[in-house]
């Protein structure tokens, strides 16, 4: 506040010394001039006689020219070298220098401070008209406009001065809410703070704050999701080492456990695979850039089958494939496509299965629509299916069905990371009702790839290791 309110009072002084500058200068010039015209009209009566001059002024004229209501006029009529002809004795003033015909001074006289013009005449004989009167008129109209400048400047800088306090305090008070917002903020909030404000400055501020807010929260949710993603892809192959590693430790013969090492360690190379995809998929992700490949969608979908088929047969499911006899090349990224694959066969596995006592069925389905120019892979399954009401909210991360809740199993990403992965693609993911409208199934459209080599040679499919 200080910082706008010393400024002002600085520049008010200011003003008003420049003001009182002028209010003097302007007085002293029009009494200065009014004095001025009282010697010419003293001169004017000075007759030439010869070679001599005199005062052609009756008593009563004189005391017409050095009349005035307010002030005491003195005047004198001297020859060049100070002899007085006409006037008050010993009343002298500095002469005009060089060309100048009058000069107007300060003097002193009977013990009184005068304001005194000396007018220089020199036609025929050469001699000086001094005219001299008091100041109290002078000062007096200067007391007084001094009064009339400062006294209102003086009100129009407490007005400007209390205007100007209340406004800051209420353009800052945004400010200051800001301040004390994020003081008491928790350090996990990132949601918006109020941009409440009167100013566009502090707007602003409000709306880079927010920004920030916004990249910070859309970081740590990337983080958030990058680590539910890892965790939840990882679970497959870890769970399958882990089976491995028992069934190892079960059985006697070297030549197994040397059987189950090898499963072991190929099972963890496709794990430490599938950890530089997530990465490779979180960095392009950020960057907004996912860069698309030609993929065997026939291959990727026959392999995620027969790499569940053992999980299937343990559970007791009818794990078929349909469509995958002739290839099928779409535009899409490979590691995207065998998590949605992998995704969508894992949800089927735990929460698709039949509950009439039938035997459960999943089938793996990929058709082509040439026209449109697209490839559709379906996952269908004859389990309890899930309603229209809850699919857009287990579409959302965490969320987990009644089935989920109930058995214990899953953590709520699964549709979740499915729906992430077509959106990075730009594909169309749906969950419908399966045939005769039970199960469930779930289909991703892709885009056919180019058979002209515009998009260059078809890249290998991802393989299972």
């Amino acid at each position: 506040m200080h910082h706008v309110l010393w400024p002002l009072a600085v520049a008010w002084l200011i003003g008003v010394v420049v003001s009182i500058a002028v209010a003097v200068n302007f007085t002293q010039r029009a009494f200065d001039r009014a004095l001025l015209d009282d010697a010419y009209s003293v001169a004017g009566s000075v007759r030439s006689t010869g070679d001599s001059i005199d005062l052609a002024l009756s008593p009563r004229e004189v005391g017409a020219v050095l009349f005035d209501q307010s002030e005491r006029i003195y005047f004198a009529v001297l020859w060049p070298d100070g002899t007085l002809l006409a006037g008050h004795a010993g009343l002298h003033a500095p002469s005009p220098e060089g060309a100048a015909s009058y000069r107007f001074s300060d003097i002193t006289y009977q013990g009184r401070r005068l304001r005194a013009v000396t007018l220089r005449r020199g036609a025929p004989l050469e001699y000086e008209v001094v005219m001299a009167e008091t100041t109290r008129s002078r000062e007096a109209l200067l007391r007084t406009l001094l009064v009339y400048v400062i006294g209102p400047q003086i009100g129009l800088l407490l007005l400007l001065g209390i205007w100007l306090f209340r406004a800051i305090s209420r353009d800052v008070q945004p400010l200051v809410a800001l301040e004390h917002a994020m003081e008491t903020r928790d350090a996990r909030d990132l949601t918006p703070v109020p941009a409440n404000a009167s100013t566009r400055e502090i707007q602003r501020l409000a709306v880079a704050v927010n920004g920030l807010f916004a990249r910070v929260s859309a970081g740590v949710r990337a983080q958030r999701e990058f680590a539910g993603n890892v965790a939840h892809e990882l679970r497959t192959p870890l769970a399958g080492i882990r089976a491995l590693a028992e069934y190892g430790l079960a059985q006697k013969d070297p030549a197994a456990w040397r059987e189950q090492l090898q499963r072991i360690a190929q099972s963890e190379e496709r794990a430490s695979h599938l950890v530089d995809q997530l990465l490779a998929m979180a960095r392009a992700d950020e960057a907004g850039v996912m860069q698309m490949r030609t993929v065997l969608l026939d291959e990727v979908a026959r392999d995620a089958v027969l790499r569940f088929l053992p999980r299937a047969d343990a559970a007791r499911v009818d794990l078929g494939a349909r469509g995958l006899d002739e290839p099928v090349a779409v535009r899409a990224h490979p590691a995207l496509v065998e998590g949605i694959v992998n995704n969508l066969i894992d949800n089927a596995l735990r929460y698709g299965g039949a509950t009439d006592g039938s035997r459960s069925t999943i089938t793996v389905a990929l058709s082509v629509q040439a026209e449109a120019g697209t490839a559709r892979l379906t996952v269908v399954d004859n389990g309890p299916g899930i309603g229209a009401a809850q699919r857009d909210h287990l579409q959302q991360r965490w969320a987990r069905g009644p089935e989920g809740a109930w058995l214990k199993q899953g953590t709520g990403l699964g549709l979740a990371i499915i729906g992430r992965y077509a959106a990075l693609m730009d594909a169309p993911f749906t969950l419908a009702d399966g045939p005769e409208g039970r199960g469930l199934a779930a289909s991703v459209l892709l885009p056919l790839a180019a058979t002209d080599g515009a998009d260059g040679p078809a890249a290998p499919p991802t393989r299972v290791l």
